[in-house]
């Protein structure tokens, strides 16, 4: 009787020992998926999963994932292949329609120039004021479509955001003070070094300026914090909050200020991000704020 029961925990031992390695051999399969899974994810690659277990079930779930990295490594490549078209066209596009433009802003200086009725005068100024801003949104196009096309060629070095921002505000003082606004303006006095494109930065500091200068209700207030946080605000009473969530979209044209495009806020948040920063905008109170920070690099 005892043998028997030595032979029954003999056996149960043996059907526990192969069960346990049984599942320690499924959930190494299971981890060396997961971890082939997302490395194929993370680089353009060809190779497969392998997995160094042989059981059928995950050798099956293996082949199901090959087959689908398979076809979205497809679809990858369509999707960059249609993106990079697509931002060709756009750049040619825009380059084509800056010669017929210029030659109608050529035109309509020289009738300017020629006797005409007062209806015919007030007819040509509209017409020349729609002609001057589907000029500069076939300018901002082109612009747009470039930075899109050379993002990844992008140099980064330190940058001195103190001084930049500086540069930004000096360009645009004489212009902001015959709109009748004198920026306040806050910089802390701590060197405030990132890693960052400088060309880049200060093209995202004039966007966010001309963008004031558009919605701004006489007022501007220009605020660097220490830790690096960039902050423009100003009193929009024409602006909602729905507008102000969409101030980055492409193309939207807020209906106060049917001279914006809507372009120049959309190229700084691409330019931000680039770079690895966060731009927000909100609306408290009537005041928009725009803020913008990059991450500090130790």
């Amino acid at each position: 009787m005892e043998g028997l029961l030595v032979a029954v925990i003999g056996i149960l031992l043996a059907v526990i020992i192969v069960l346990w390695i049984k599942i320690y051999l499924l959930q190494k399969g299971a981890q060396e998926i997961c971890d082939a899974f997302v490395e194929r994810l993370a680089t353009d690659t060809n190779t497969l999963i392998d997995i160094s277990t042989r059981d059928k079930y995950m050798l099956k779930l293996a082949d199901v994932i090959n087959e689908q990295l398979r076809l979205l490594r497809k679809q990858r490549h369509k999707y960059l292949n249609g993106d990079r078209e697509l931002k060709e066209a756009v750049t040619n596009i825009s380059h084509d329609l800056r010669t017929p433009l210029t030659a109608i802003c050529g035109y309509m200086d020289l009738l300017e120039s020629e006797e005409k009725s007062e209806t015919v005068t007030r007819y040509l100024s509209l017409i020349s004021n729609r002609t001057e801003a589907l000029k500069q949104l076939t300018e901002e196009l082109f612009r747009y479509s470039v930075i899109l096309s050379t993002q990844e060629e992008m140099d980064m070095e330190m940058v001195h955001v103190n001084g930049v921002l500086e540069e930004s505000i000096a360009s645009f003082y004489g212009v902001l003070k015959g709109r009748g606004i004198t920026p306040v303006i806050r910089l802390t006095e701590k060197r405030i070094e990132r890693q960052l494109n400088k060309e880049a930065l200060s093209r995202v500091f004039s966007n966010i300026l001309n963008n004031a200068l558009k919605y701004s209700d006489g007022d501007l207030e220009i605020i660097l914090q220490a830790d690096g946080t960039v902050i423009f605000s100003n009193s929009a009473r024409n602006l909602n909050e729905v507008q102000v969530g969409k101030l980055f979209d492409r193309f939207f044209t807020v209906e106060a200020a049917r001279n914006s495009n809507g372009l120049g806020l959309s190229i700084a948040k691409t330019l931000v991000e680039h770079m690895g920063g966060r731009v927000t905008a909100q609306l408290l109170e009537q005041r928009l704020s725009i803020m913008i920070e990059f991450i500090e690099v130790n």
